[in-house]
C-alpha cells in the first residue's frame, strides 16, 4: 500500500471515519480539508448491493447537472455531410471521420467526451480497444450515439456526466469544484443520487445503496448518511 503524504494525514485525522455525515456537513467538511494547491474535483462514491455480472443488473447512463462540473469538456464528434456541419455550428471542438480514426491511431487524445453519429459507428468500431478503456466509446446509453448532435454537444458543454457501475458495483461521480458554493455541490450531488437511486435493478436484492462518500482529488473520503439525501 502506497504511504499516505503527511497533507492526507493532517487531513484524515479531521474527518471521523467512524461517522456517516449528513450531506451537508459531509461536502462542507470534504472541502475544508482539500489541500490541493490547484481547483480541486469534488466527487461522489457509491458502493452498491449489485451483481454487475448479470445484465439486468449493470448500470449505466448519463444526467446534465444543473450547475455542470466547472470542467470545460473537449467535445470530438464523428460525422459526415450535414450533420459534421451540425456539428461544427453547435460549438464541437473537432468533427471528423475516417480521418480522425487514423488521427487517434497515431496517438491523438486531445479529447474528453466522443459523440457519433450511428452511420459512424462502424468506423468508430474500429477504435474499441484504444477508446473503451478509457471510458470514451460512444454508446446509445449515455445519448453519445445519436443523430440530433445539437443536444448531446449542447447536454456534454452544460455539464453531462456519465456514471456506470464498475465489476465491484462502484459508481465514482464527478459533481464540480472545490470554488463551487456548498449549495451548488449539494444541488448536483442530490440530482446524481436521485438518478441513481431510479436506476436500482428490478431484481437486486438486499440493501441497494451500501455506502456513499464525498470526496475531493487528493483529500480523505467522508461518509455520508444515504437518508439526509
Amino acid at each position: 500500500m502506497a504511504k499516505k503524504s503527511k497533507k492526507f494525514q493532517d487531513a484524515a485525522k479531521k474527518v471521523d471515519s467512524t461517522k456517516s455525515y449528513s450531506v451537508e456537513e459531509a461536502v462542507a467538511l470534504a472541502k475544508e480539508v482539500d489541500f490541493a494547491k490547484f481547483d480541486a474535483t469534488v466527487e461522489v462514491a457509491y458502493r452498491l448491493g449489485i451483481d454487475t455480472r448479470k445484465n439486468d443488473q449493470q448500470i449505466r447512463g448519463a444526467v446534465v447537472l444543473p450547475n455542470g462540473t466547472g470542467k470545460t469538456q473537449r467535445v470530438l464528434v464523428f460525422a459526415k455531410g450535414e450533420k459534421a456541419k451540425e456539428a461544427e455550428a453547435a460549438g464541437a471542438d473537432y468533427v471528423g471521420d475516417a480521418d480522425m480514426v487514423q488521427k487517434i491511431q497515431g496517438g491523438w487524445f486531445d479529447f474528453d467526451v466522443v459523440v457519433a453519429t450511428p452511420d459512424m459507428m462502424g468506423e468508430v468500431g474500429r477504435l474499441g480497444r484504444v477508446l473503451g478503456p478509457k471510458g470514451l466509446m460512444p454508446n446509445p446509453k449515455t445519448g453519445t450515439v445519436t443523430m440530433d448532435v445539437t443536444k448531446a454537444i449542447d447536454e456534454i458543454k452544460a455539464g453531462k456526466v456519465t456514471y456506470r457501475a464498475d465489476k465491484a458495483g462502484n459508481i465514482h461521480v464527478p459533481i464540480g469544484k472545490v470554488s463551487f458554493d456548498d449549495a451548488k455541490l449539494l444541488e448536483n450531488f442530490r440530482t446524481i443520487n436521485d438518478v441513481i437511486v431510479k436506476a436500482k435493478p428490478a431484481t437486486a436484492k438486499g440493501q441497494y445503496v451500501k455506502n456513499v462518500s464525498v470526496t475531493t482529488t487528493f483529500g480523505p473520503g467522508v461518509k455520508v448518511d444515504a437518508s439526509s439525501l
